[in-house]
């Protein structure tokens, strides 16, 4: 490591990923724990001679040799470490003093230091030996199989919904390439070319597999395959304690999207945009896809937290279990686009509930800034969190509690005109702001002083929105 990552990692401070151990003298039991928890949940750096706040202590470098021996003889030793792991300190100097430390990788096995499990949470080590479900949890957090391909050799058609659905679903396969291969085969063909259907050519096993039974499955069958499988939908505006609208969507994946989307269609606003291919869309309706796909397809169906979208005063929020690869928040263009649930995600692709792989997170955040004037928040971790920011729904920055009444009523009453895409732009801050300015808005837009003004006219003449008081003083209101 050179000395510029390393104060890098000062700077950054403690956290997920990152841990300081003062250590001048000696080794301290929590720096096993932390090497264990580390090694349990994503890996990190171990720095010894560093106060909790980064301050550089140094490590007596009389001690130094006698600490890395230490530590290498615990990490080494069956009666302490299970299974043992192969680290060395290392040294570097900042500001004249002496740090140690050491990268801990992640592990494939569940880790133990002193018959004791320890996982890591924001910048503590927890013991969860007594836990089993967050034991299971790490599990299928370590696991390198995916779960959507266990198989179930018992499970018949009968056990699927194939007659009622296959129709539709091939028919929205044909909708999207007309020349699409299921137009031609029969309903287990279908399930053969998915990868619904699969032989394990270690054991000879064949059979529906999870995946099929998620898609198609009959209630009863999918409760038995997936115990922990619902996504709860909730609206929480007025009754913050419990919820003024509930619906638990425990069918197969195909009805519940339907499901979903209307949920959130029934709580939410609608106004009408122009995209870039001068086609009029619901703005809310392709944020509602991207939320309720990544919900359904991208989940752990083998953990025991269920699925919950609940739509807020100013949010919506979306979270399922998740076996994340990469903690933190992802942003376009600097994150990995890797499927959890491989053949589910195609599937979906192949109906037009997803687009292709990677697209989702582009959308997310290219139709959030129209519809509301500002970024999602999508954040990895074993939960996956979506939050969806949603346009204030009275006159912009003046709207009360006694709006939300209303919510209902006010569905696809809003903007119904034909605008574009600087209109969008323009609409969505305004919604954000209403005492915006006219300078603001072409600092915002990156457009024009003059485009912006002449699109501002056309909304006002269109009826789309109104300077309510002087151009210095006033607000907007959209009709």
């Amino acid at each position: 490591m050179t000395n510029e990552h390393l104060r890098e990692l000062l700077r950054d401070g403690e956290g997920l990923t990152i841990e300081f151990k003062k250590c001048a003298d000696k080794l301290s039991t929590s720096v096993f724990e932390t090497a264990s928890s580390f090694s349990n949940r994503y890996g990190g750096w171990l720095l010894l001679g560093v106060d909790n706040d980064g301050t550089v202590l140094g490590v007596n470098r009389n001690a130094a040799p006698g600490i890395k021996k230490g530590f290498a003889s615990a990490l080494n030793n069956p009666e302490r470490f299970a299974p043992t792991m192969y680290l060395s300190l290392e040294e570097a100097e900042i500001d004249g003093k002496l740090v140690l430390y050491t990268y801990v990788p992640f592990s494939s096995q569940i880790q133990m230091f002193a018959h004791r499990i320890y996982d890591r949470n924001e910048d503590g080590d927890y013991d969860i030996t007594q836990s089993t479900t967050l034991i299971s949890q790490m599990a299928i957090r370590k696991s390198t199989s995916f779960t959507e391909r266990k198989l179930f050799p018992y499970a018949t058609a009968e056990d699927l919904l194939l007659e009622e659905l296959m129709p539709s679903v091939r028919q929205m396969a044909i909708g999207r390439q007309p020349d699409h291969p299921w137009r031609k085969m029969g309903d287990i063909e279908i399930m053969h070319d998915a990868g619904l259907y699969e032989k394990d050519r270690v054991t000879g096993v064949e059979g529906f597999n999870l995946a099929a039974i998620m898609l198609f499955g009959r209630k009863e069958v999918i409760q038995q395959a997936s115990p922990g499988y619902v996504t709860d939908c909730l609206l929480r505006v007025k009754n913050l304690d419990r919820y003024d609208d509930r619906e638990r969507v425990d069918c197969n994946l195909i009805q519940a999207f339907d499901l979903c989307i209307a949920f959130i269609r029934k709580h939410t606003l609608d106004p009408f945009f122009l995209d870039e291919d001068a086609l009029n869309v619901s703005v809310r309706d392709k944020l509602a896809k991207e939320l309720v796909s990544n919900i359904l397809v991208h989940r752990e169906f083998s953990g025991t937290m269920p699925a919950r979208i609940v739509i807020e005063k100013d949010r919506i929020v979306g979270e399922n279990w998740n076996r994340s690869l990469r903690p933190g928040h992802l942003v376009p263009g600097d994150f990995e686009p890797l499927p959890k649930n491989p053949i589910l995600a195609r599937f979906f692709v192949q109906i037009g509930f997803a687009d292709t792989l990677g697209s989702g997170v582009r959308n997310l955040f290219k139709y959030s800034k129209v519809y509301s004037g500002a970024d999602p928040e999508l954040i990895e971790g074993d939960v996956f969190k979506t939050i969806i920011p949603l346009p204030k729904i009275g006159s912009g920055s003046n709207s009360d509690e006694s709006d939300f009444e209303t919510v209902n009523e006010t569905v696809n009453e809003t903007v119904n005109e034909t605008v574009n895409e600087t209109d969008s732009l323009i609409l969505g801050f305004i919604r954000e702001d209403n005492n915006v300015t006219l300078t603001e808005l072409v600092e915002l837009t990156g457009k024009g002083r003059a485009t912006v003004a002449r699109r501002i006219k056309h909304l006002k003449e269109a009826g789309v929105i109104e300077r309510i008081g002087s151009d210095k003083t006033g607000h907007w209101r959209i009709r």
